[in-house]
């Protein structure tokens, strides 16, 4: 009887629940599952067309927006500086591979806007004399932008100190000797090109010492700075900056009216 009732109260107990610990790892395969591969992808194509078109459209769009500015903030800034960066980036390409005429376009350029700057602005002309504009760009072009294309790169050579020692040799040598040679060769070739060749020599007399004054006030700080500071592939361009406040200048000084004496 003791043997039924001992045997009874073994069963009817309860078992012991087992405390073995489950891996860690298993359980975060199991939780966090990694997105499916391009060839799993390409595999749910084949099978289920439908579905996988919709997977890529998203993958897509969490692309974009992820990489996309803000609408409204900086987009505009951007592409306005990626222009710049582009034009400038053609601009430096072309100075390497053709200088000469570069720097020739870009002369013609300033010395047009120069003449109609002052045409229009200084002499307030009822109408532009284009044969006169036309003759003051085709200087530019053809004398002005090779010229100094050549006399910068030998001044360079020709000078060879660096510092500030060397800066100032090249100023000297580029104002008080380049300058008033150029600048007379330049207003002989305008009164000629315009059919003026007998106002030559007054023209000289009474404006190439003005127009020497007036180059030298304007010249000397600005190409003290670009001999001293910018390399000479670049001096010419430097020089641009200035030479448009210079072709106003030059093209008054040049088609001021003779006066008889």
């Amino acid at each position: 009887m003791m043997a039924m009732v001992s045997a009874l109260a073994l069963l009817l107990a309860p078992r012991p629940v087992s405390t073995r610990p489950t891996s860690p790892h298993l359980h975060s395969r199991r939780l966090a599952l990694p997105p499916p591969r391009p060839a799993t992808l390409s595999a749910q194509a084949a099978t289920h067309p439908r579905r996988a078109g919709r997977l890529q459209q998203l993958h897509a769009a969490s692309c974009c927006n992820n990489s996309a500015p803000a609408a409204g903030t900086s987009g505009g800034s951007a592409t306005g500086a990626k222009d710049w960066r582009f034009y400038l980036a053609w601009y430096l390409m072309s100075l390497d591979k053709n200088p000469i005429a570069t720097k020739a376009v870009t002369s013609a350029v300033l010395t047009l806007a120069g003449d109609l700057i002052c045409q229009l602005v200084i002499d307030r002309v009822p109408e532009l004399d284009l044969r006169r504009t036309f003759v003051f760009t085709f200087l530019g072009l053809a004398l002005v932008g090779p010229t100094l294309h050549v006399w910068y790169l030998y001044l360079s050579k020709l000078v060879t100190i660096s510092g500030a020692s060397g800066a100032i040799a090249r100023l000297i040598l580029d104002q008080f000797i380049f300058s008033p040679i150029f600048i007379g060769i330049f207003m002989s070739l305008l009164v000629t090109l315009e059919g003026k060749f007998s106002l030559v020599v007054p023209k000289l007399k009474q404006e190439w010492l003005s127009s020497v004054l007036a180059n030298w006030q304007l010249w000397i700080p600005f190409q003290f700075l670009n001999f001293y500071f910018v390399p000479q592939k670049f001096q010419v361009l430097a020089a641009n900056f200035v030479a448009l406040a210079w072709n106003v200048i030059l093209s008054f000084k040049a088609h001021k009216e003779v006066i008889a004496k």
